[in-house]
């Protein structure tokens, strides 16, 4: 019996889909178009997240030894840094690779004629973390410790690359809402319409004794039916935009100068699936409920 009910309701949901050619279609159109609206943000925050994450991984700190220190107690040092909590991960510079790297900065070895013998670049440690929130928590643990000298840290790049994540976060956010509050009202006049084409059927139900979840539930089948087709022709619409222009992109000489990978349509594809079909069913159902809920009050 309940499987009789189920399919009456999926059966009656897609006719009346299909039933509004005119107004299911231009409710798609609509739909597609906030949701390929709201794709780009999420496909360009999500690349600049990423872009972040490979510059905060490449932000750390600097640790200068002690010059007094033995070689015994620049290993227990390592290990000491190696167990502070959000500590990521820890390289040892050498005086040497800390002389051989200023040379390759300014590129001129005359400068630093006779250096080798009296290198005057301290040994170092530097240290990457798990999250940049927690730079200066770890500085303060790691000034704690024996023989290190002093530590150098890109604080107010750090302090930027967090603020403009979370910015991206919250703009995100903001227009997401505003396109489902806008998403939510086309499919909810849609529904509206075949709600209201049909009431004389809905009134007589009613006398009948049909519950009002009965009389709801092939609108909700034809909200859910809207927001799925909707979905997938956006994410068909945007794999093949994000794959024709993000080569353009990812090829600049400027993201390649910088060293950054930008991520490809497949490594986003099946969050990008979630969400729309998330999006699609949600306010699909959403519409329908509040299209209805003039028709079936008591």
């Amino acid at each position: 019996m309940r499987f009789n009910v189920f399919s009456y309701l999926i059966k009656e949901g897609f006719k009346s889909t299909f039933k509004q050619k005119k107004m299911t279609s231009a409710s798609i159109i609509i739909m597609c178009a906030t949701m390929f609206i709201f794709g780009l943000f999420f496909v360009i925050g999500e690349n600049v997240n990423s872009v972040i994450t490979q510059l905060e991984s490449e932000q750390g700190i600097q640790i200068f030894i002690d010059e007094d220190a033995t070689d015994t107690e620049v290993e227990t040092l390592e290990g000491q840094i190696k167990s502070i909590q959000g500590v990521n991960k820890v390289t040892f510079v050498s005086k040497e690779d800390a002389l051989n790297s200023m040379k390759t900065t300014l590129g001129d070895e005359n400068l630093f004629e006779g250096w080798d013998e009296e290198n005057p670049f301290p040994a170092s440690y530097f240290v990457t973390l798990t999250d940049l929130s927690l730079n200066e928590q770890v500085q303060n643990e790691i000034l704690k410790l024996d023989n290190v000298d002093e530590i150098a840290s890109e604080n107010t790049t750090i302090n930027r690359l967090r603020s403009l994540a979370n910015g991206i976060q919250i703009t995100t956010i903001v227009i997401l809402a505003l396109l489902i509050i806008i998403s939510i009202f086309i499919i909810a006049y849609t529904i509206k319409l075949t709600v209201h084409a049909r009431r004389r059927e809905i009134s007589i139900m009613k006398y009948v004794g049909a519950t009002n979840n009965f009389i709801r539930g092939p609108f909700i089948v034809e909200g859910i039916i809207i927001g799925v087709i909707s979905a997938i022709i956006t994410l068909i619409i945007l794999g093949l935009s994000y794959n024709a222009i993000m080569p353009n992109i990812g090829g600049s000489i400027l993201i390649q100068e910088m060293g950054l990978g930008l991520l490809s349509f497949s490594d986003m594809f099946s969050l990008v699936l979630t969400v729309y079909l998330v999006l699609g069913v949600g306010i699909g159902v959403l519409g329908s409920v509040i299209s209805m809920r003039k028709y079936l009050k008591v």
